[in-house]
């Protein structure tokens, strides 16, 4: 059997177990909030992530995408033989899926991206040397580690103060929620459809510009605030009077609002992150064809690979990853999950366009440690969140070194 032929079996497994790992800890992630709110049931998660995320990675997945995630390495400095790219981003998927998968047996929500960029960071070091590394690339990630997490855990709080003030903690919830409930709705929706416009359409060329894509999210918003102004006080006034019946009710309204919010962010996610199962193993199914370049056609057959192995991935192993961001950080209700899911969609909607490469996972973690905070220290269980903190420091390393011994074996074997 050719050299090739074996590599490119090797690549198609790893990509597929890679996209399995992506399910069970990023897509896992994104959904752990909705589940340990009672948003939504574990089933319910999973459909709700096999439609949103299977639609955004095989409608808007991307026909063109990076062999090499954020330009973090220079395809030239590793010659012109498509066999050093085929075998070293097949050890890149390796190396990354395995420490998603002990990340997610050991319940720590990790940054997919981080993993691939840290993998393909160890390959570059030893297939093109120092040189082949962008260093002012990798100082970006880095301080992402910080920026991710911190401008979460902001928003995330003042969005949880903002409704525990306002609402919650009124004499009549349900009756404060119809009077902010319209204006609440119109930046819900601006930024939920800037996230689709922003993330979700890029892979399509359609990545619109700030005008016509804010001028669109704000026709969005307008729209939903008319429709929920009717919506919401017919439903105030079949209220019952007691306190405690329009705090359930008040918080019956945020469930429907947290798993909207959970749709959105699963079609972005979709569209953009099967990318980090996707890139790679297109440039291995480039090289096969003796294309060596830093963007390839992506077949579709490849998407499916990816989409496929991120649905199933969510369904069998998932559980752990939810159960972390669910309820061992801090104890989540409606309200506060969909405080954390919003806090950390306008943060991904705002770095998308300052240019800052902030990870999803950091980033809706941090906003649920802001939305506990909101409650005071004592509602953050320090020992996981230290657990989960030291993860993400881990993770750039490992996953370098892992694909460095990976690529260094499969050079030696070959030869």
């Amino acid at each position: 059997m050719e050299p090739m032929t074996i590599v490119l079996a090797l690549a198609a497994i790893a990509g597929l177990y890679m996209a399995w790992n992506i399910g069970a800890n990023d897509v896992a992630n994104a959904m752990g909030t909705s589940v340990g709110s009672g948003a939504l049931t574990l089933r319910g998660a999973i459909l709700v992530a096999a439609v949103f995320e299977f639609g955004g990675a095989m409608l808007v997945g991307g026909t063109v995408t990076d062999t090499i995630r954020k330009g973090i390495v220079d395809v030239g400095a590793f010659g012109s033989d498509p066999m050093v790219i085929a075998v070293g981003m097949t050890c890149c998927l390796l190396a990354a899926a395995l420490w998603l998968n002990i990340a997610t047996f050991s319940g720590w929500p990790v940054s997919t991206t981080h993993s691939i960029v840290g993998a393909v960071v160890g390959f570059g070091l030893i297939a093109g040397g120092f040189e082949a590394v962008n260093w002012g690339v990798m100082a970006k990630i880095v301080a992402s580690w910080v920026v991710s997490p911190v401008m979460g855990a902001l928003l995330g709080y003042l969005g949880f103060v903002f409704i525990k003030r306002r609402i919650l903690n009124v004499d009549r919830p349900l009756l404060a929620l119809r009077g902010w409930g319209p204006i609440m709705v119109f930046p819900i929706f601006t930024i939920l459809t800037l996230s689709v416009l922003f993330k979700g359409l890029k892979p399509l060329k359609l990545d619109l510009s700030l005008g016509p894509a804010l001028g669109i999210a704000v026709f969005a918003g307008l729209t939903a605030s008319i429709i929920t102004t009717p919506l919401l006080r017919r439903f105030a006034k079949a209220a019952s009077e007691s306190k405690d019946a329009h705090t359930y009710h008040a918080e019956r309204v945020f469930l429907v609002l947290q798993v909207l919010t959970a749709c959105f962010v699963a079609f972005a996610h979709g569209s953009n992150d099967v990318a980090n199962a996707v890139g790679p193993m297109a440039a291995v199914f480039g090289a096969a064809s003796g294309e060596v370049a830093a963007k390839v056609a992506v077949p579709y057959r490849v998407l499916l690979i990816g989409a496929v192995g991120i649905v199933v991935g969510l369904a069998t192993y998932g559980y752990k990853i939810m159960a972390t961001v669910g309820k061992k950080i801090t104890e989540l209700t409606p309200s506060r999950g969909f405080a954390a899911e919003f806090g950390a969609a306008t943060t991904i909607v705002l770095a998308s366009k300052l240019g800052l490469p902030v990870s999803t996972t950091h980033t809706l973690v941090g906003a649920v440690i802001g939305v506990g905070f909101a409650r005071g220290i004592g509602a953050i269980n320090t020992r996981v969140v230290t657990g989960i903190i030291a993860s993400w420091f881990i993770t750039v390393p490992f996953t370098a070194i892992l694909a460095a011994v990976l690529f260094m074996a499969s050079r030696f074997a070959i030869h």
